[in-house]
């Protein structure tokens, strides 16, 4: 069963910087804009570390982990006394304005392997892998936690911690994250044989996960290599988001239909504008939509074809096999998907249904990996609350 340990992070000095200017989104989820307007927001702001650009002669790696050791050296940065869990909660509100808490806990996640401890429930791309290997050789940190649900019940009480927090701010987006500090052993234990009662499935962090297996392969014998930072969370569906990753493709030659190609797996149907298809369109509309121009189909699936999916991204990347070579971008934000349509930087946008917290933990338990891109959970933990250096 998954090994879930204390430690003793390294986290901003309170009285040197003010926290909602410091912690940023998962790397993977910052755009350019909101790279640069990060970094303007403070010169202590974690991207420079998780995102660092070019660094001159020594690069961009190199660059990142000397501003890590400088804010260390000038206490910025201060790593806590003694190892505990940390509790950490997230406020936020559904589209529809019900309030909502995610509430979990943050510690070491040991690296099984493929034992089957920690189950992944989607495919990683490359180029991430690559990246991530070497911020995470030259840091020796990590900067960015892991998302990972509990199969075992429990952790959401042992998780309520009281009494003011630690540390505490308000993102972009008006989630509220609080952080508080467990080192009662009664506590730690509880928690720590919690997360060891049952599997653990990565929700948020394939890349990560994957790239810590990597670097610990580099590795001779034990060390801190074998463990990761991860937010251990309870399976609640009420407590957590989970929406779609949305397709939009560009680069097809002139004159290529995808409505044509498609029809090989799903039947088109014609759903007429955009903004009044996708009002009419939901998790139990029975198929993605696809928007080309103004005009949207909906994509009921064809009898038999793509039988055994569990995902509309499945079926998706089945049918668009025969597709002539194109570029390919996600985005998680339908409105961003229609409009970028609309101003003809994308040539088609098929979006999506979520796959839901349940099909995740199915998935994951039956060892079948999705799609990449296939699930977005929200809100987000903050890159920066915790850090966990290696050294």
């Amino acid at each position: 069963m998954p090994r879930f340990e204390p430690f003793a992070a390294v986290r901003y000095a309170a009285d040197r910087v003010a926290l909602g200017d410091v912690v940023a989104p998962p790397y993977d989820v910052v755009g350019p804009e909101e790279r640069a307007a990060l970094e303007a927001r403070s010169p202590y702001n974690v991207v420079h570390v998780d995102l660092g650009r070019d660094g001159g002669e020594a690069g961009p790696y190199e660059a990142a982990r000397g501003r890590m050791e400088e804010w260390l050296a000038s206490g910025v940065l201060r790593r806590d006394p003694e190892p505990g869990f940390y509790a950490y909660r997230m406020g936020w509100r559904t589209p529809a304005g019900e309030a909502r808490q995610t509430s979990g806990v943050m510690g070491l996640l040991a690296l099984d392997g493929g034992a089957g401890e920690v189950l992944p429930h989607e495919r990683t791309m490359a180029k991430p892998l690559g990246d991530r290997l070497q911020q995470l050789r030259t840091c020796r940190a990590n900067v960015s936690a892991i998302w990972a649900l509990s199969l075992a019940e429990g952790l959401g009480a042992l998780s309520a911690a009281d009494g003011p927090p630690l540390a505490r701010c308000t993102d972009d987006d008006g989630v509220h994250h609080r952080l508080w500090r467990v080192t009662a052993p009664a506590l730690v234990e509880a928690i720590r044989s919690t997360v060891a009662a049952a599997p653990v499935v990565i929700a948020d962090g394939h890349h990560r996960y994957e790239t810590a297996l990597a670097y610990r392969a580099e590795q001779a014998g034990p060390g801190p290599h074998d463990y990761l930072l991860a937010y251990v969370t309870g399976l609640a569906d009420g407590d957590l988001g989970v929406g779609a990753i949305h397709r939009l493709l560009s680069g097809l030659p002139p004159g290529f239909s995808p409505v044509e190609q498609l029809a090989g797996h799903f039947e088109p149907e014609p759903a007429g504008h955009p903004a009044e298809a996708v009002a009419e369109w939901g998790p139990a509309s029975g198929g993605p939509l696809l928007v080309v121009g103004e005009q949207a189909w909906r994509l009921p699936p064809r009898p038999g074809a793509g039988d055994g999916a569990w995902a509309d991204s499945e079926r998706l990347e089945e049918a668009m096999r025969g597709f002539p070579h194109h570029d390919l971008a996600f985005t998680s934000d339908v409105a961003s998907a229609l409009a970028l349509v609309e101003k003809g930087e994308a040539q088609a946008a098929v979006l999506v249904r979520p796959v839901g917290v349940d099909g995740i933990a199915a998935a994951a338990r039956a060892g079948r990996r999705l799609p990449e891109k296939t699930t977005y959970f929200f809100p987000k933990p903050r890159t920066g609350v915790v850090i966990r250096s290696l050294d």
